[in-house]
């Protein structure tokens, strides 16, 4: 994170209004609103993540919803600006508060000498307090002389989005389109008081009171420049889209926080391409009606977040036991129970990985960012297809809901038109044979042997015949451990960022990516520099081949992950490396705040155990 008020003076000339007031250019800034969800500060926050994707800036955002129906508050933080962004910021360089509760729960988090905007018909700061730049703006009441009518409370959001517009000198034009875009469903009205609100906010003199205004510095000519436009969307859309693309037609599933999305969405879209999808009364009904898709030659998918995959394990030890392909995806939230369905947490690994009953060996991957959601959906498919198995996805309510700017992907060479393969079965043909993967046959395919096979959740032979022979059930435990294992030859080689041997190497899994990223790149260049690498583990089960050799170069392998340290002092992924490789450099640094992780809390938990 940069401050504003340490950049350089001076850029480019900006828009007509804002031309007059010294800028100051700043690489990048974080924007923390503070309001109630019924505010619509997640729309303003949008606005602006969508602005930077068509501006050629990164971007990344935050937020913090409140699990009642009856709302309350709730805050959205965007880190916008030049160059790569890798975290939402640890401490904010602009608040802006809309009530006292806003206030005096945020306050703590802006960083000494930034800037707090608030509503005056609101909030009253601490006048002893001279940490920060206050800047009071009648909210409220400038929204309402803006717009009139009786709606005091609609708008003001709008208008702040005018506000920050002026202050960070921000395309209008762009931003003007981006509201007719997202409002226009609402019909004429909607948009122009919306615009009234905007304009307002635009129109206010916030120099006057800050003392200048700001400019992102403009991209080099190395680099921020794409061969193909940028798209901004959250993790669940870009996981929809990748599903779409890897040629999922059917699904089913039943709503769960923060999943729903992803269900809502292939609602809508499926039928668009021929496909369906199903909400199933509960759960179980849902997984069932998914693997009956997949039973009949279709790629599909299911979904949950925690307690749902719980409810979904029985029918998935029967997928794994009939080898039928699916795609599970879970969007990991606080646990246990229903917990905290807003806030982020990865607690449900090892349930992925061993929730069921038996020996029940899966395949389980999860996505490092926004952009990755969408890849991974189409590896998953691979998988599932080429391997004739589940495959869960672990991501969670951190990715799920955060906004982010990435390349467009190539759609051309990319999406795979489904084709129902009913390819005729050789006379060979076994449906479970012990050293072979053959892909699952649906229904309806030619068996040139004349005899169809058996698919079933029993034990069975190599025909699906059920067997209750010892010898059987061994070979065929074998068999599907060891299917399970194939996969990892298929995988890409593990790359390590930074330091390739040395000190520590620090590794994640799904949202913590972007911070271990800054974290390490701070532990390299700081006053006391460190060896210091960073390895992303995106296949959980299997591991892609060379992880004992990895270790073997650094002093410490230190495991940051967002879920309990357990009864033995280690959070999952760490106990479940130690286990596996047998090695007592592997450590761990965990939270269960219900928050992401901040980049100095990786930091100080990786120098801790350098010290210890």
């Amino acid at each position: 994170m940069v401050s504003p008020n340490s950049s350089t003076p001076g850029g480019q000339p900006g828009s007509a209004v804002a031309s007059s007031a010294d800028k100051t250019t700043i690489p990048d800034v974080v924007i923390r609103l503070a309001g109630n969800s019924q505010d619509g500060i997640q729309s303003v926050g949008g606005f602006l993540a969508r602005l930077a994707g068509r501006s050629d800036q990164d971007v990344m955002t935050y937020m913090t919803i409140p699990a009642t129906i009856s709302g309350g508050p709730s805050i959205f933080q965007v880190r916008m600006g030049t160059g790569d962004i890798l975290s939402s910021g640890d401490q904010a360089d602009f608040l802006v508060a809309f009530y006292q509760h806003s206030y005096e729960s945020h306050i703590s988090a802006l960083r000494p000498g930034g800037v707090l905007i608030y509503d005056t018909d609101h909030v009253k700061p601490n006048p002893e307090d001279r940490r920060f730049t206050n800047v009071g703006i009648p909210i409220t009441s400038a929204t309402v002389e803006a717009v009139g009518g009786t709606g005091k409370d609609k708008g003001k959001n709008i208008f702040v989005l005018g506000l920050i517009a002026r202050i960070f000198d921000l395309d209008v034009p762009k931003l003007s389109q981006l509201i007719k875009e997202r409002l226009g469903g609402r019909g004429e009205e909607a948009v122009r008081n919306a615009m009234m609100a905007f304009d307002a906010g635009y129109a206010h003199p916030v120099e006057n009171l800050l003392g200048h205004l700001y400019r992102f510095a403009r991209a080099t000519s190395t680099g921020a420049t794409t061969s193909r436009p940028a798209v901004t969307m959250d993790g669940n859309t870009a996981m929809v889209y990748g599903l779409l693309a890897a040629g999922v037609r059917y699904g089913a599933a039943y709503p769960i926080t923060p999943w729903s999305s992803i269900m809502e969405m292939l609602r809508t879209e499926l039928p668009k391409y021929g496909g369906l999808f199903v909400q199933a009364e509960d759960e179980i009904a849902a997984v069932s009606h998914a693997l009956g898709f997949a039973y009949s030659g279709h790629l599909s998918v299911t979904g949950s977040s925690g307690p749902g995959l719980s409810l979904k394990m029985e029918a998935l030890g029967w997928g794994s036991m009939a080898e039928i392909p699916l795609i599970c995806i879970n969007v990991q939230r606080g646990g246990p129970s229903t917990g905290m369905p807003t806030s982020v947490e990865q607690s449900d690994l090892l349930q992925a990985l061993y929730g069921s009953h038996g020996d029940t060996p899966r395949v389980v991957l999860a996505p490092k960012d926004v952009e990755d959601c969408f890849y991974i959906a189409m590896e998953a498919a691979r998988i599932a297809k080429e391997f004739s198995t589940p495959v869960i996805i672990l991501t969670d309510q951190a990715l799920a809901t955060r906004i982010e700017a990435f390349e467009e992907p190539d759609l051309k060479a990319l999406v795979k038109e489904p084709v129902l393969d009913l390819t005729p079965a050789p006379v060979d043909y076994k449906p479970y044979p012990l050293e072979k993967w053959p892909k699952h046959v649906p229904p309806g395919t030619r068996m040139l042997s004349g005899k169809y096979p058996t698919v079933t959740g029993l034990e069975h032979d190599e025909a699906g015949h059920p067997s209750a022979s010892p010898v059987v059930h061994a070979k065929m435990n074998a068999r599907r451990r060891e299917k399970i294992k194939a996969v990892a030859a298929t995988l890409p080689a593990h790359e390590i960022y930074g330091d390739q041997s040395g000190d520590a190497l620090v590794i994640g899994w799904c949202s913590t990516y972007g911070p271990i990223r800054e974290a390490v790149n701070q532990l390299r260049s700081g006053d006391q520099p460190i060896k210091v690498g960073q390895l992303h583990l995106r296949h959980l089960a299997p591991f892609a081949p060379g992880l004992a050799e990895i270790f073997a170069r650094y002093k410490k392998v230190v495991v940051c992950e967002i879920n309990d340290e357990g009864l033995h002092g280690y959070g999952q992924l760490a106990m479940l490396l130690r286990g596996a490789f047998a090695n007592p450099s592997i450590v761990s640094v965990t939270k269960t705040d219900g928050l992401t992780f901040k980049v100095r809390e990786i930091v100080a938990g990786v120098q801790k155990h350098l010290s210890a």
